[in-house]
């Protein structure tokens, strides 16, 4: 087996487009207490607009519809931070699976055969996680 072969390229990305900028720095945001804050603001100043309705019904119909968009945004968003989270995760874990794999080959004591078994198992697992 060549050198070549037996080493496993972990690809990158090279950059994030604008989307992932964006959804990252919505992402920190609504985890932070100060969303929550003006979350809670938002509903305490809208509670006394009932007043301002002639009906009940178009004033939760207003929250609902408000809360109902929001949310969905929301799930988009954090959709996108967690994809890009596991992709992360899996790219550490390819880098980690073939540095080990690559030290097995630099290290290769005992029973070579076994050894290399271990070896393509371990690099075949590399990227598994695509293929499910």
């Amino acid at each position: 087996m060549s050198d070549d072969h037996r080493r496993v390229r972990v690809t990158r990305e090279p950059q994030r487009h604008a989307f992932d900028r964006f959804a990252e720095a919505a992402s920190q945001f609504v985890s932070r207490g100060v969303f929550f804050t003006i979350s809670l603001v938002v509903v305490a100043i809208w509670m006394p607009t009932l007043f301002l309705f002639q009906s009940i019904d178009t004033w939760q119909l207003i929250i609902n519809t408000l809360t109902s968009v929001l949310a969905f945004l929301l799930i988009a968003l954090l959709q996108n931070s967690e994809r890009r989270y596991d992709e992360a995760l899996h790219q550490k874990i390819d880098a980690l699976a073939a540095a080990l794999a690559d030290l097995m080959v630099h290290q290769a004591e005992g029973d070579r055969e076994v050894l290399e078994r271990h070896i393509e198992e371990l690099r075949s697992s590399v990227g598994l996680e695509r293929d499910l």
